[in-house]
C-alpha cells in the first residue's frame, strides 16, 4: 500500500505510476478471467489506454474515459450493449484496485 495525498495524485504519473501500472493490471487479470479475454484485452488496449483516474475525495477514484468508447473498438464483433455492460464492470474494477492499493477499503 502506497502514501497517499491527494495534492501529490494531481500529478499521479510522477509521483504514483506504479500503484496505477498495477491497479489497471490486477483489473485487467481479473477481468480477463471472468469475461471474453479477445473483449477484455480490446477494451484494455483500444479504450482503456487512453482513460484517466482521477481521486474524488473520501477515498474514492472515477475513471474518465475517452469520448465514444464503443467507437474506438476495432478488430471485435460485440453489441454494443455486451461492450457497455464489460466496460463498466472494468471500470467498477480498477476504481476499487486503486481504493485497495492506496488503503481504503
Amino acid at each position: 500500500m502506497a502514501d497517499f495525498d491527494p495534492e501529490q495524485f494531481e500529478d499521479k504519473y510522477a509521483n504514483y505510476f506504479p500503484e496505477l501500472q498495477q491497479a489497471y493490471k490486477n483489473a485487467f487479470n481479473r477481468m480477463n478471467e471472468q469475461y471474453d479475454s479477445e473483449l477484455v484485452h480490446a477494451i484494455d488496449q483500444q479504450v482503456l489506454n487512453e482513460s484517466e483516474p482521477f481521486y474524488e475525495g473520501d477515498g474514492t477514484f472515477r475513471i474518465e474515459l475517452p469520448d465514444e468508447p464503443y467507437g474506438r473498438l476495432t478488430g471485435v464483433l460485440v453489441e454494443e450493449d455486451r461492450f457497455e455492460q464489460v466496460l463498466e464492470r472494468h471500470v467498477s474494477e480498477i476504481e476499487t484496485e486503486l481504493e485497495r492499493i492506496f488503503g481504503f477499503n
